[in-house]
């Protein structure tokens, strides 16, 4: 059998220039379906993928808020820079705490002096500033606000660090998260990470811990005395909570600076209703320290919804008036004795009705 040999140009020619366009056009379509389908998978796959873009768009935000530039930032980073929150932006100030100046004095002298005065601690390694700062006592009392203060203050970025933050469905995840945590704060020193409700994030370990979360909690701990390496790292990790018994030991240690932020007392609650009442209209006859007597055990939250339901009795009072059709000012009368005195009877109500709940007293094990 003879192979009749077939012209190679018979086989091989040059395409025409439509024939080009039309390859080109082909290939263009297929490599865009292509991209299409693959994204759609990728977003199949990962339904945070949306919330991860999305929180990207908010740290870019925040970090020019902040006049942070030419900085690179990871995926991850940029997943904890999403809660950054800028210091020139918050309203709380010390001016706007009262009854705790113990405890701000001991903060300005043991946290903001030696971030602020590094220059006068530099040969020291003990006046360095703590690597954590703990904030306990019962809730409502203020602890919250010390920490947004402190950054303002102080000037520190501030990460409000959330536990779902360093949640992810996909194996290892979470400890690049808590990674994170640390390389961006050092990247945007001086800055404070403040974990409110520490307890529910790094509460005692056990062994029946989830084995993502205890690996998690030792990525955690162990970046956190990473910090220690360097004695003019400015990042501290702040915590508030009213449960400290339920802390890990290890987590103590990590935390020697300690403020207990209990309930006021009888000047301090003074102090906490002037405040409250500074700017609101007040009948000059009232004795607020007749009214601080009068709310032994409230907390400072306490007196400020007490002080709001005292001030909504004169609002109602000037709707019934209007209803009535009575003659009356266009005006609201301003707060009197007898409003905060109800208010107070009606404070006390609900704490003790609370107290006696029927789900205080349900064993929860």
């Amino acid at each position: 059998m003879v192979l009749k040999e077939i012209p190679t140009e018979s086989i091989v020619r040059p395409l025409g220039r439509n024939e080009v366009i039309g390859l080109l056009f082909r290939l263009t379509i297929f490599g865009a379906i292509t991209y299409f389908t693959i994204k759609w998978m990728v977003d199949a796959i990962d339904p945070t993928r949306k919330q991860k873009v999305e929180a990207q768009k908010q740290a870019e935000k925040l970090m020019r808020q902040i006049g942070v530039q030419n900085i690179k930032l990871s995926e991850y980073e940029m997943s904890i820079a999403a809660h950054l929150v800028d210091p020139l932006s918050m309203q709380i100030t010390w001016r706007d705490i009262a009854g705790l100046d113990e405890v701000i004095t001991e903060l300005k002298d043991t946290v903001i002096l030696p971030v602020q005065k590094r220059h006068l601690f530099q040969g020291s390694r003990l006046l360095q500033p703590p690597k954590g700062v703990l904030l306990y006592g019962p809730p409502g009392c203020g602890k919250t606000l010390i920490a947004k203060a402190t950054a303002k203050e102080a000037g520190f970025r501030f990460i409000n660090l959330q536990p779902s933050t360093l949640t992810d469905k996909w194996y290892g995840e979470s400890q690049k998260l808590a990674a994170a945590v640390f390389t961006l704060a050092v990247k945007l020193q001086p800055s404070i990470i403040f974990i409110d409700e520490i307890d529910s994030f790094l509460r005692s370990r056990s062994s029946n811990d989830h084995e993502a979360t205890a690996m998690m909690k030792a990525q955690f701990m162990s970046l956190w005395d990473g910090l220690d390496t360097d004695y003019h790292c400015q990042v501290i990790i702040m915590g508030a909570t009213n449960r400290p018994q339920d802390l890990d030991s290890a987590i103590l240690r990590r935390m020697p600076t300690r403020f207990h932020i209990n309930q006021p007392g009888l000047a301090q609650r003074e102090q906490i209703l002037n405040l409250i009442l500074d700017n609101e209209s007040v009948e000059e006859s009232v004795d607020l320290s007749d009214i601080a007597q009068d709310t032994e055990g409230f907390s400072g939250s306490d007196l400020r919804e007490m002080c709001r339901d005292a001030a909504l009795l004169c609002v109602r009072d000037f709707v019934h008036t209007a209803r009535n059709d009575s003659p009356t000012e266009d005006y609201i009368r301003p707060i009197q004795q007898s409003d905060l005195q109800k208010a107070v009877g009606k404070m006390r109500k609900s704490k003790s009705a609370a107290g006696q709940s029927p789900l205080m007293h349900i064993a929860l094990d």
